[in-house]
């Protein structure tokens, strides 16, 4: 859910990478560009494993790593042209834990009672939640953002799923604070898998080469795996609004 608490100017160069972790976990990175007239929040759902606490969500700081997606993106160019990006009630009361990770300030919030316990910059509208019902069982990481225009550092984190057996990918678009059935989408989605030859990667095509060639993955602090090679898929145009499901298992 590319969802953020205040109106942005623009959203751009988006860039999604997922795979899964040890013991029922998902990795999760997110890149964009960003214009902003005022400090607001980006949020993103996350489907947790019931009962995760305020601190089962682990954050990765890759300030070190800007040009994550940058990289990822040149596995594919052997294969052609380069691929190109365009334009319910909430738990025990108390302010909510927050870590600096790189340029953010980031919290986990457990549901969506708990949004009630982070500054009102940074949440929703109560009328909005309730267009978004597929969430009401699902945690939420959140990344105060500084008002400006440009590229930020890729936000990422791990978490236990509630699905291992499928990928996440937070595609729902909140730009404006309203819930629209379909949206622009200008997309690039990147994951890496236990195991190739699935069904579900289809519509996927596969790096030329592990991702050891191609990304520096010293500097990813754990969130790609070397040996691997990563698949991706572009999502363009105006698309049905909503989140994006992978079967790995």
């Amino acid at each position: 859910m590319c969802c953020f608490s205040r109106q942005v100017e623009f959203v751009s160069d988006t860039g999604i990478f997922a795979r899964p972790g040890k013991q029922g976990r998902q990795l999760l990175a997110y890149g964009m560009k960003v214009g902003a007239p005022e400090d607001l929040a980006m949020i993103l759902p996350i489907p947790v494993a019931a009962g995760t606490p305020e601190d089962g969500v682990s954050f990765i700081n890759l300030e070190g790593y800007p040009k994550l997606f940058d990289d990822l993106a040149s596995g594919f160019e052997m294969k052609g042209e380069k691929f190109s990006l365009g334009v319910p009630a909430g738990r025990a009361a108390g302010t909510l834990k927050v870590e600096t990770v790189g340029n953010f300030v980031a919290s986990f919030v457990p549901t969506i009672g708990d949004f009630a316990r982070l500054d009102a910059r940074f949440r929703l509208p109560d009328a909005v939640w309730k267009g978004l019902g597929q969430y009401a069982k699902f945690g939420f990481a959140v990344f105060q953002l500084k008002k400006g225009a440009g590229q930020i550092h890729p936000m990422a984190f791990s978490f236990p799923s509630a699905t291992p057996e499928q990928l996440f990918f937070p595609t729902v678009h909140i730009h404006d604070g309203k819930v629209h059935a379909k949206a622009g989408f200008d997309h690039a989605l990147y994951c890496q898998v236990a195991k190739s030859g699935l069904s579900s990667l289809m519509h996927w095509e596969e790096s030329w080469k592990p991702a050891s060639a191609f990304v520096k993955t010293d500097k990813s602090r754990g969130l790609v795996e070397p040996e691997r090679h990563v698949f991706r898929r572009g999502l363009k145009g105006m698309l049905a609004n909503e989140d994006m499901l992978l079967r790995v298992a």
